[in-house]
């Protein structure tokens, strides 16, 4: 069987960085801030780079949803073994405000344009870690979902899926076309070679915006305000097992 696979990928702050909150509290510095592509997107773009190489799929496309500068990991997307990238582009004030709803309809637009048999993302971006996307786009598009894979197997027109749950792994199966959510185990992503980063600047890149799939990418909440999580308190030294309990049990009563 072979088939085309799209993979959405997001443009986040890289995670080496230490997130700056804004003067004004109203959202996260990103100016003059490393960008990269989102962790588990990478592990998704890596899982359908590697189905192709083994004969399932034909084609990797890779679609992201922001401004102009996100060419750069569709580049990157494109050096890792993807064949095409589509950006839909979005002004600076869309992309501040662009939610997992609005994206989960721009992907359904671009797969009624495309229809891929598969659709790879990561779980959740490590930004907002909404972990929303893929379940929307399932849902808008009727199609089957198997959410926190770390293994997938395809054959016979089925997905089967092992996911990690809490209690442990569960295996789906499900029918093609679906959607799939790439978790951390599932793979280790390649490093892009010198000569495939070269390659990728001459792969085709197409530039849509919202407008021309028919979507209407206004948010539907508003962030009031964008908070540092408090510093944590020192820690005190008790002097036995009995000023302990006395301790938890009446100051922040967790016994």
């Amino acid at each position: 069987m072979s088939m085309k696979i799209l993979v959405p990928i997001k443009r986040v702050v890289d995670y080496n960085v230490k997130i700056r909150v804004k003067a004004d509290n109203s959202a996260v510095e990103l100016d003059n801030v490393k960008m990269s592509m989102n962790p588990f997107d990478e592990i998704a773009v890596e899982e359908a780079v590697r189905l192709k190489e083994a004969g399932v799929a034909v084609e990797v496309v890779v679609v992201t949803c922001g401004i102009a500068a996100a060419q750069d990991i569709l580049r990157s997307a494109l050096a890792l073994g993807a064949d095409r990238a589509i950006l839909v582009e979005v002004d600076v004030a869309q992309s501040e405000t662009l939610q997992p709803l609005a994206v989960a309809k721009l992907l359904k637009a671009l797969v009624g344009q495309e229809q891929p048999g598969l659709v790879i993302c990561g779980k959740q971006a490590i930004d907002d870690d909404a972990n929303q996307t893929g379940q929307m786009l399932a849902a808008l598009q009727g199609w089957p979902q198997a959410t926190f894979a770390s293994k997938v197997v395809i054959a016979d027109g089925k997905a089967t899926v092992t996911r990690e749950v809490d209690g442990g792994l569960e295996t789906l199966a499900v029918t093609l076309p679906a959607v799939i959510s790439t978790d951390l185990r599932l793979n280790e992503p390649r490093y892009a070679t010198l000569p495939n980063i070269m390659k990728a600047k001459k792969k085709p890149l197409n530039i849509l915006t919202a407008a021309s799939l028919g979507v209407d990418v206004a948010p539907r909440l508003i962030t009031r305000s964008v908070n540092e999580p408090p510093k944590r308190t020192a820690g005190i030294r008790v002097g036995d097992v009995a000023q302990l309990v006395d301790k938890l049990k009446n100051e922040p009563k967790i016994i």
